[in-house]
């Protein structure tokens, strides 16, 4: 990570905040620089509910990271996290990650749980270095040009007593 990156997480130009339904042409414009089969608005908006925690990363005053969360049984699911294509590898994706973790410890949940493409070695890097594990494959999971791709499932146990203060 540059220089330039810490000084902005120290300055406080990174930021994170709840998102909300305004947020959302931004939230589909990074989508589709993210996904070759991006979320349509209306998933989006189904999204907005009790029991789903929905943040915005904002660098500089300007969106540039989501997460989707679903809070289920006690258990945080990862269901959403992209980073605008301009600020990959800055720390962003981390810093959100770190933030959801958190936030489900201190909501109650006992682990976070996850599903990554198989072919995302970048995001599955990002994962075992906080501290996920492979728990389960799921085949054929996600869409795919002429066939579908494989998920590998992860998860990370969460003291909801201590939160979570980042990889072991």
């Amino acid at each position: 990570m540059s220089r330039d990156i810490y000084r902005r997480v120290e300055n406080g130009e990174m930021t994170i905040r709840g998102l909300g339904q305004d947020d959302l042409p931004e939230v589909l414009d990074i989508e589709c620089q993210g996904y070759s089969f991006p979320w349509s608005e209306s998933i989006f908006r189904g999204c907005f509910r009790p029991d789903y925690r929905l943040w915005a990363l904002e660098i500089c005053d300007r969106l540039s990271a989501y997460a989707v969360v679903a809070y289920m049984a006690g258990e945080a699911h990862l269901l959403n996290l992209c980073v605008a294509a301009g600020q990959r590898r800055s720390g962003a994706g981390r810093r959100l990650l770190r933030h959801l973790v958190a936030e489900s410890a201190r909501d109650g949940m006992s682990q976070v749980l996850l599903e990554v493409r198989d072919s995302n070695t970048g995001a599955m890097d990002l994962y075992v270095s906080e501290g996920f594990s492979i728990i389960g494959r799921r085949p054929g999971y996600y869409p795919g040009g002429r066939e579908r791709e494989d998920a590998l499932v992860m998860a990370l146990a969460v003291d909801n007593q201590c939160g979570y203060h980042g990889p072991p």
